[in-house]
C-alpha cells in the first residue's frame, strides 16, 4: 500500500492510508523519545512556501525533515518570484528540478492543487482557507494517544473553518461521529457526513473529544468584532464542560485566544492534551514526509 503522490486534502486518503501515517507517526515519536536515529530522507530537500505566517507548521516541518536526515528551504511568498507574478506552473516545474518535495501554507486550495498538477514531486498542504490536513492528522494521533482508538468516538467541534472541514472528513473516514456547533451562517460546507446543532451543550453531550479553534482566522481580521459577537455562546468554558463526560479530552490547534473561544481555566485543565496535540504535529508530519518523499 502506498499513498498518493501528494497530500492535498484528507478526502484523498483511505482509512488504511491514514492509519499507516498514524502508526508511523507513533513509531517516530517513540524513537524520538528514546534517542533512536532513523534517517530515511538523508540529503533530501523540502521547499517550504509560506503565504501565511506560522509557528507550529514551520517548526514541525523544518525540525522534522532535519530529524529524518534532510533539510528545508524556507521561502516566504515575497522572497520568491511567485510573489512578483511568476505562475504556479513555472514555479512547480522549476522546484521539481531542484528539490524533493514542497510544503505550502497559503490561502487558496487551488494553488496547492495546481502545484501538484504542474509539478513532479510531492506537494504537502500545510494549510489553506479550505482545509488543514496536517493538523487533523496530528489531532487523530493525539486522540488515539489519549483514548486508545478512533472508531466509534464522538467529536464535538465548536466553531467552523479549515480545521473543522478537515476534522469532518477525517472523522468520517476513521469511523467516528462528529457534531458541529456554531452559528447557522457558519455551518461547514464540506462533502462529508456530520451532524449539526446550534446548541453547544447538546453537541458536547456524550462527546469523547471537544475541539475548538480561533473564531477569526488569518485573512478574516476585518470580521473579528462581528465574529466575536456571533460566536460568544460557543465558548468552551467550565459550564459547558459540566455537560460533557468526565473522560472527554479537549483539543485546540493553537494559537488560542483565551477568554474568547476557550477560557483560561479549561485550557489549563486540558493543557497536556492541547500541547501534546501541538507536539504531535512534528511526528505526524515526519510520517507524511517519510512516506511521500522516501524511497518507495
Amino acid at each position: 500500500m502506498s499513498l498518493k503522490k501528494s497530500l492535498l486534502k484528507l478526502a484523498d486518503l483511505t482509512k488504511e492510508e491514514i492509519i499507516k501515517i498514524l502508526d508511523l507517526a507513533d513509531q517516530f515519536k517513540f524513537e524520538f523519545k528514546n534517542n533512536v536515529e532513523f534517517k530515511p530522507l538523508k540529503d533530501k530537500t523540502l521547499a517550504m512556501i509560506f503565504a501565511k505566517p506560522s509557528t507550529r507548521t514551520r517548526v514541525s516541518f523544518e525540525t522534522g525533515i532535519f530529524q529524518l536526515g534532510g533539510h528545508a528551504l524556507v521561502l516566504g511568498i515575497n522572497d520568491m518570484q511567485l510573489g512578483r507574478g511568476e505562475t504556479i506552473e513555472d514555479t512547480a516545474q522549476v522546484l521539481s528540478r531542484m528539490v524533493d518535495g514542497i510544503m505550502i501554507r497559503t490561502f487558496a486550495q487551488q494553488d496547492v492543487e495546481d502545484l501538484d498538477k504542474y509539478g513532479t514531486i510531492p506537494v504537502i498542504n500545510g494549510l489553506t482557507d479550505y482545509c488543514h490536513p496536517c493538523q487533523v492528522l496530528a489531532d487523530l494521533m493525539t486522540i488515539r494517544e489519549f483514548l486508545y482508538e478512533l472508531e466509534g468516538k464522538k467529536i464535538a467541534f465548536l466553531g467552523s473553518g479549515n480545521v473543522c472541514n478537515s476534522m469532518i472528513v477525517g472523522s468520517e473516514i476513521c469511523g467516528m461521529d462528529m457534531v458541529v456547533s456554531c452559528p447557522e451562517k457558519y455551518k461547514p460546507d464540506v462533502d462529508a457526513k456530520y451532524n449539526y446543532t446550534k446548541n453547544p451543550h447538546e453537541a458536547v453531550e456524550n462527546a469523547d473529544v471537544i475541539v475548538t479553534d480561533t473564531w477569526t482566522s488569518m485573512g478574516q481580521e476585518s470580521e473579528r468584532a462581528a465574529r466575536i459577537k456571533e460566536f460568544t455562546g460557543y465558548q468552551v468554558n467550565d459550564e459547558l464542560m459540566k455537560t460533557a463526560p468526565s473522560h472527554a479530552i479537549v483539543q485546540h490547534c493553537l494559537p488560542a485566544h483565551k477568554g474568547e473561544e476557550i477560557t483560561e481555566s479549561v485550557f489549563r485543565e486540558h493543557a497536556d492534551e492541547i500541547y501534546s496535540e501541538a507536539e504531535n504535529r512534528l511526528h505526524a508530519q515526519k510520517a507524511v514526509m517519510a512516506i511521500l518523499m522516501g524511497e518507495k
